[in-house]
């Protein structure tokens, strides 16, 4: 009964999460398409109106893309889960292994090959169709077959252990593993956050100290004025992959660093990369990074103690298409991880407009903290230029807007920003 039940209750959630997205998705088309003969009053002056409507055929491109990739996903879980396509694949990767550790590590790597296989295709239409067709792609397919091999690389050098630990403390640490096992998660991220800067990002891309003695003499006096060391400033070549442009600041503790791509350096004026710092430095300094990081620990604590109860209930595996037992004795905590991750999404889909609230408020109030320490005018024109060579829709949805973006809409915000230079 409980199985039947949970398996109606899943495919009510993911029928629903379908339903609210396309609903989303074909609001953002109509609102969009609608808005694309004219540029709103308030950027007339600043933005051209070809550049207006390519933002708007991008906007459209990609989300109609969306709506398709949303729908090949839906399927393939569907087939994972109540199709049995788990269910086949715990019994093939038994049958080769014999149980064990083996078997579950095997499994999990299964899994994860053939979803990585499902997700090559999209990755590349999105990257040498819609990318190219708007002229961001820079990416050549040897590069693209380069970054795949060093992921795998990466995801095997620092995936497997991980994997391997997490599955031996669900083994043997009895009804508090997933307490420890959050201990092991949150010290990993950690470690993350330090290696990525130095070790795992310059596999990927090129990092220059910024050469530029006169900007970098500005941002300098930036970070005196505001606090904040950092172990340099790096321009990164951002250029061989993707015309979009950003700023960003990696690590943590001593490892912290400042990076800048290079496409944003070739487009804004000095001032103009000192306004953008200064509100990527107003994430820092008003702790959004910290309460970011607090609250993915809180969250893994909770979901991880879902798992540790969920793990224990037949029905959590039946209603989902799998059986709990592979053979007699055997463990199958492997399944139980892959089940929750494919089904925790599904449930979780519609709070997804808090984090977004709570994102956009960091927003403002980083933007706030950028027209305290620098010109509020520099930063306005600084978002002009980015909305422009990045693509950005001035004209979103608001509902769609308000459940996905993580930055509120250019209007709202260079509104607030003009205010603060008034």
């Amino acid at each position: 009964m409980y199985s039947h039940a949970f398996s109606m209750l899943f495919v009510a959630f993911l029928l629903l999460t379908l339903a609210v997205r396309f609903w989303l998705a074909s609001r953002q088309l109509r609102h969009v398409l609608a808005n694309r003969g004219a540029v709103p009053a308030e950027f007339a002056a600043t933005i051209p109106l070809a550049a207006h409507q390519k933002a708007a055929d991008y906007t459209v491109a990609r989300t109609k893309f969306g709506i398709v990739t949303m729908f090949i996903n839906a399927a393939v879980l569907v087939g994972f889960t109540l199709l049995g396509g788990l269910q086949w694949l715990s019994v093939q990767v038994f049958g080769l292994t014999g149980g064990g550790m083996a078997y579950q590590i095997g499994l999990l790597v299964a899994f994860a090959a053939i979803s990585g296989l499902i997700d090559v295709p999209i990755d590349w239409y999105r990257q040498f169709r819609l990318e190219e067709r708007f002229g961001f792609n820079k990416m050549t397919p040897g590069l693209f077959l380069a970054d795949m091999l060093k992921g795998l690389g990466l995801a095997a050098v620092l995936g497997l252990p991980l994997a391997w630990i997490v599955l031996e403390l669900m083994a043997s640490a009895g009804d508090l593993w997933w307490l420890y096992t959050w201990l092991v998660w949150s010290g990993f991220q950690l470690l993350m956050m330090v290696l990525f800067p130095t070790v795992i990002a310059p596999l990927f891309n090129k990092f220059t100290p910024l050469a530029d003695e006169t900007l970098k003499a500005r941002i300098e006096g930036l970070m005196r004025r505001v606090g904040f060391a950092s172990k340099g400033l790096f321009v990164m070549d951002g250029s061989k992959r993707s015309a979009h442009g950003n700023a960003y600041f990696s690590g943590f503790g001593a490892a912290k660093r400042i990076v800048f791509f290079d496409t944003l350096l070739a487009r804004l004026a000095p001032q103009e990369i000192e306004a953008v710092l200064a509100h990527e430095l107003g994430h820092f300094k008003l702790k959004h990074i910290v309460k970011r990081i607090g609250l993915m620990f809180a969250l893994s604590l909770a979901f991880l103690a879902l798992l540790g109860w969920l793990k224990n209930q037949v029905w959590f595996y039946t209603g989902l298409g799998v059986s709990p037992l592979i053979a007699p004795g055997q463990g199958n905590d492997a399944l139980a991880l892959i089940l929750f991750m494919l089904a925790l999404p599904v449930f979780t889909f519609l709070f997804g407009p808090l984090a977004s609230l709570s994102s956009r408020k960091h927003e403002f109030e980083a933007d706030a903290f950028a027209a305290q320490h620098t010109d509020a005018r520099d930063l306005v024109s600084a978002l002009v230029k980015m909305y422009e060579d990045n693509a950005s829709t001035l004209t979103p949805d608001p509902l769609h807007s308000a459940f996905y973006d993580s930055h509120p809409p250019a209007s709202v915000r260079i509104q607030h920003l003009n205010s603060a230079a008034a």
